[in-house]
Parts: C-alpha cells; structure tokens; sequence
C-alpha cells in the first residue's frame, strides 16, 4: 500500500509540470539570440533591417565667412563673428546594405549669427577718432534637403560609429528669414537671399539601440546674398569716383555647425 501511494505522488509530480509546458509552450522570440535560437524580424535590431525610418532634433551654431563686403566703395576687411543658437528637425529613411548606408532627409531650421564691424571713416575725419561700429544679425529659415552616405566604423550589436557626407539642397525661406542692420545710418535696408543653395554635410553619429547621437558640419558652397537695398542721404563720391557709389556688398557663405538627437523607428 504504501508503494502505491508512493507511485501516485511521482506520478503527479511528474505529470503536472508536463501539463502546464504543453499549456504554456515556450516562446523562442523572448529568448536572446546568444542562446542559438533564430530571432524573428520583430526582434531584428534596427540596423540590420534593409530600411529605417527616424526623426531627430537639435541645436546649430552658424558662422559667415565674409568674401567680399564693401559700404559705399570703402572696403570692411575685419569682420567678427559672433555665435548664436539656432535649432532645427527633420524626418529621415535610411537604406543599410551591410555596414553602408544611404540616407535621404527633409528638415526644416532655424540658424543664427551675429557679425560686427568697424565701420569706415568719412573723409576729412581725423585718424586717432574712434572707430564706430556697426552690426548684422540673421535668423534664416531654410528646408534642407541633405542626401549622405555613411560608413559604419563600428557595428557591433546595438552599437554603431558611423562616418557620413553628402550634398545638401538648400531652399532659404525669405519671406520668413530676418536680417537686421545696425548703426548704417541707411533707412529701409533689406537683404535679398539666393533662395537656393547647395552645401556639402560631413559628420559623425554614435547609436546605442534606437538611439543615435549625430555631430555634422555643413560647408556653404556659395554666396548666399543676392544684394541689400535702402534709402540713403547724399553719400561723398567714393575714392577716384565722379558720382556716389550706393552699393553695399556683402557675399557670404553660411557655414553650420550641428548636433542633434535621434530615435529610429
């Protein structure tokens, strides 16, 4: 008797745990891959998918460097740059094909700078006055178009280091862009931008899992300033010149320098 009931407990001991398995088979997507078992594509770490989506968001520092820029004949030889935060987001698809990537974006930002000069003296000044200073400040609105190819360094798991560049379409959005002069004693004056632009983006992006971390630095092609108008008092004829030159000229290439936070999708 008492080996029977000794068989009917081993029995259920053995039996219970088989009845709950079958009820509850185990599921191979919640088991990591180090274990052997085949992981599915809801688990497939995103940089080994064949196409990314993503949106990122950052801050910009911008810097004009200044190739001609001339007041009424007199040239401006010193120019200070002086930074200002800007900032900007975008949405972006990347196309990964082993450790290479394309990546077409679309985002919309906002840069600013500030730059001051010694204005030139007026004939008949004397040398030892002080020089007068005057300033302009942009905030320019843009959509960027950027095309990059990147390389990763590094692509270990949930980690990646990555290297990129390419060519960047700029559209400068005017009618939204602000640009003020101050201390021209000139009336009215407005700049007009060259609404399209082409720039070329180098950087670098660190991604821990769906999160990335992006460093570019993009370099202006071209001069991105079409002309500046105003109403002006009568001007001294410029040097060697019968009538007044009115002209301000003022050629500049906007260099940006970015970073930015990402999540891949």
């Amino acid at each position: 008797m008492k080996w029977l009931k000794f068989f009917f407990a081993w029995s259920i001991w053995i039996c219970l745990p088989t009845s709950l398995w079958a009820e509850n088979p185990l599921r191979t997507d919640t088991i990591p891959a180090s274990v052997g078992l085949p992981v599915t594509g809801q688990n497939q770490h995103p940089h080994d998918r064949t196409v990314n989506f993503g949106v990122k968001g950052g801050f910009t520092a911008s810097l004009f460097l200044v190739s001609d820029f001339s007041i009424n004949g007199q040239n401006i030889e010193q120019v200070q740059n002086n930074y200002k935060i800007g900032y900007f987001a975008s949405v972006f698809m990347r196309i990964n094909f082993e450790r290479h990537f394309i990546q077409p974006e679309i985002s919309y930002s906002i840069n600013r700078c500030n730059i001051i000069f010694d204005k030139p003296q007026a004939e008949g000044v004397p040398e030892e006055m002080p020089l007068e200073q005057a300033s302009i400040t942009s905030s320019i609105h843009s959509i960027d178009i950027p095309v990059i190819y990147g390389y990763n360094i590094i692509k270990d798991g949930p980690y990646s280091l990555a290297i990129f560049g390419g060519p960047k379409i700029r559209y400068i959005w005017d009618r939204k862009s602000d640009i003020t002069f101050e201390n021209f004693n000139l009336e009215d004056m407005e700049e007009e931008l060259y609404p399209i632009n082409l720039n070329l983006t180098l950087g670098v992006a660190i991604t821990i899992s769906r999160i990335f971390f992006d460093f570019r630095y993009d370099i202006g092609l071209h001069n991105i300033s079409k002309k500046i108008t105003y109403t002006s008092p009568e001007l001294s004829p410029s040097p060697g010149e019968e009538i007044p030159d009115n002209e301000i000229r003022f050629h500049r290439r906007d260099n940006v320098l970015s970073f930015s936070f990402g999540v891949f999708f």
